[in-house]
């Protein structure tokens, strides 16, 4: 159920990738219930670690298409790794829920707030350390419910707080009302009731809250896009007698007949490095929208075997402007860097990519028409707080995302939705709008409460042409996770977990 929440995975006749919250609080629910019936802080981590690699296993089994169809290793072997990643990341949660076990028995009446506070931080550690893969988090299932209206003030990790807090608290007033409470932790009964209340009136606050209360940015204007999805099969993409051909003629006809102020192509819609090109192929499109006083983004590698290599994207801008470039800070793991120890894992997979260099954090806006665009490659919109780091100054902070993706690796499955779920909640955390152009989707264009204005059919070649608003002004989110990173919500979770010393 957790992992079905952030993203339905098969089609039975509405729609595949379809947001449901009330799976995820009742997932989590059921987990609740079971630590309350635990014994033991060893009982305690075990259901949870069970529970954390299922949901996870099922939240990214699509890894298994790129390593094993398009990367060539084992079907066993791919199996094994995609079951071992998730393994590895539910030991946050096994070892949050042992020590909630042990806080839990001192102090029961918190126990809600206690669950939300670890579970939170296991989600942020699982997220941002040893590079960080928080995918799937439990926010991202309440895009279309009512918790939604936090993501402006806490982020995807703040929803994920609320939602745990509120299961556990439902899940102790069912088990003491069904008389389960032999089957509690000492000191768990009716008169808690309170503290239940005001965790479950957390969940009920944005139903009296007037939406107007929560809009933090106006509006800066309006810019046509036309975003760009070649649908290159992942196989022949880096072939050069076929994919690398057609996307060199596909992207440069669909780029120089573009009749908007801005066009967009995906992660590596050139697939070759400018050298590599045949001649004169980026110059006829630098001088083609330099004389049609129109600008265009479009990923492509840079580098060479003295300075290093990067995963990129050029804007090309009008008449009189410069052009500049964005470097992916955001490095996949065995995709785009090897982990130390780990190069013996890359050779068994036949992936053309390898170690990248690191782009910096908050690398210059790029500007049209009175817009300025933040781009961000492939994954990096997973990451909150590292976006954030564009709005230290309200001045010069973006007023619309560009994200650039080739989901192509993992073939027409769930991770396409989840990717743009990913994006609506940035949307929704910055209140900026998100231009998406991918490969073979989701291409879209979103405004900036998150919601879908326009989109291209997934698996096709297209080009979306659409309208997005841009806009000014700071949400809560972003001004704190800009200044502080994730501290704040390490901080609020440390000050609930630590006020005691954990006895025997």
């Amino acid at each position: 159920m957790h992992a079905a929440s952030t993203g339905w995975p098969v089609d039975l006749g509405w729609s595949r990738g379809q947001i449901l919250w009330p799976l995820h609080v009742a997932s989590m629910a059921v987990l609740a219930a079971c630590l309350l019936r635990t014994r033991s802080t060893g009982q305690a981590f075990r259901a949870a670690w069970v529970f954390g690699t299922s949901f996870l296993a099922c939240t990214f089994w699509w890894l298994f298409v790129a390593m094993h169809t398009y990367g060539g290793l084992a079907a066993p072997l791919a199996v094994l790794a995609v079951l071992l990643l998730a393994g590895a990341l539910a030991t946050y949660f096994g070892l949050a829920c042992g020590l909630w076990w042990r806080l839990a028995q001192q102090r029961p009446r918190t126990a809600p707030l206690l669950f939300g506070a670890l579970w939170m931080m296991a989600e942020m550690a699982r997220g941002t350390w040893l590079t960080g893969f928080g995918w799937g988090a439990g926010g991202y299932a309440h895009l279309d419910g009512p918790l939604v209206f936090y993501a402006p003030w806490v982020g995807v990790y703040g929803i994920t707080a609320v939602a745990a807090a509120m299961a556990m608290a439902m899940a102790q007033s069912v088990l003491t009302k069904l008389h389960f409470a032999i089957a509690l932790p000492r000191g768990f009964s009716l008169r808690h009731r309170r503290m239940w209340g005001g965790v479950v009136l957390a969940g009920l606050l944005p139903l009296i809250v007037p939406a107007s209360a929560n809009q933090w940015t106006l509006s800066s204007g309006s810019l046509s896009v036309t975003l760009l999805q070649g649908n290159i099969p992942q196989n022949e993409k880096f072939e050069v007698g076929t994919g690398v051909q057609r996307a060199l003629a596909w992207y440069q006809g669909e780029m120089l007949a573009a009749p908007t102020a801005l066009v967009v192509a995906p992660e590596t819609a050139i697939p070759l490095l400018p050298r590599e090109l045949p001649a004169g192929y980026l110059e006829a499109l630098r001088d083609h929208f330099a004389e049609a006083g129109r600008s265009a983004i479009v990923g492509i590698p840079l580098g060479d075997d003295r300075e290093g290599y990067s995963n990129s994207v050029l804007a090309l801008p009008g008449a009189g402007g410069q052009a500049l470039r964005y470097d992916k800070h955001h490095l996949v793991p065995f995709g785009e860097f090897i982990p130390p120890m780990f190069r013996w894992f890359t050779a068994l997979m036949h992936i053309p990519l390898g170690d990248f260099n690191r782009g910096a954090l908050g690398q210059p806006s790029f500007e049209v028409q009175g817009q300025r665009l933040a781009p961000n490659i492939c994954y990096e919109d997973l990451f909150g707080e590292e976006l954030a780091t564009r709005f230290t100054d309200a001045a010069i902070a973006p007023t619309v995302f560009v994200n650039v993706s080739n989901l192509g690796w993992f073939g027409d499955t769930v991770a396409v939705d989840q990717h743009l779920a990913i994006s609506r909640m940035r949307a929704l955390e910055f209140q900026r709008p998100f231009v998406r152009a991918t490969n073979t989707g989701a291409t879209a264009i979103l405004d900036h409460q998150g919601h879908i204005t326009a989109a291209l059919p997934r698996m096709t070649a297209g080009a979306l042409v659409g309208e997005v608003q841009g806009r000014e002004g700071m949400t809560p989110f972003a001004w704190w996770a800009s200044r502080f990173g994730l501290w704040p919500l390490w901080l609020l979770g440390l000050a609930l977990v630590l006020p005691r010393k954990i006895k025997g």
